[in-house]
């Protein structure tokens, strides 16, 4: 029994259907489940680089790139007093030490966080935002997610449900259980 893909039983083509049928085509000894899978990893990669360039454009709108919201909202999320060391930032963003304190130096910059010394342990640093870091972020946060959703209105709720859950199973099966 053949069985066919999305695009074969009627549904619109997406651009990894056109990367599949080549790959098809020059490796017809490549069996099927093979290219789905390959088919399904680009979906994946590609569905992220769209919705992030979907993105840009409401950070632009209130002066930040998405690594700078990435750190306001983390810190925003923890709770007052909206504080992480900036080796917590690091575990969070999973980025490196020199990146993160780019992000902090713009930031600082910008007035929207404050960094200080951890009086528990002279080598650390805390970071904390500020009161207009904190009225950014919520400001943010509204219309961030106001787009997501607008970005993903094609999805029923059944969809999204399914979505998210088979996306949940792989990202367990991968190891990530935990932030940092």
């Amino acid at each position: 029994m053949t069985v066919k893909t999305d695009a074969e039983a009627g549904a619109e083509a997406d651009a990894i259907d056109e990367l599949r049928a080549q790959w098809h085509r020059e490796r017809p000894d490549m069996a099927a489940a093979s290219l789905d899978a390959m088919a399904l990893v680009g979906r994946i990669t590609r569905a992220n680089h769209l919705l992030s360039k979907g993105m840009k454009p409401i950070f632009a709108e209130h002066g930040l790139e998405f690594p700078e919201f990435d750190v306001l909202a983390t810190l925003r999320r923890v709770g007052a007093p909206h504080e992480l060391t900036a080796g917590g930032l690091i575990k969070t963003a999973m980025v490196t030490s020199g990146a993160i304190t780019n992000r902090l130096d713009k930031l600082e910059r910008k007035g929207f966080i404050e960094r200080h010394p951890d009086p528990s342990d002279r080598r650390a640093i805390r970071v904390r935002l500020t009161r207009a870091g904190l009225e950014l972020v919520d400001r943010v946060v509204v219309d961030h997610v106001a787009n997501e959703e607008r970005m993903l209105e094609s999805l029923s709720a059944d969809d999204r449900r399914a979505l998210d859950g088979a996306l949940r199973r792989l990202l367990v099966s991968l190891g990530d259980t935990h932030l940092g």
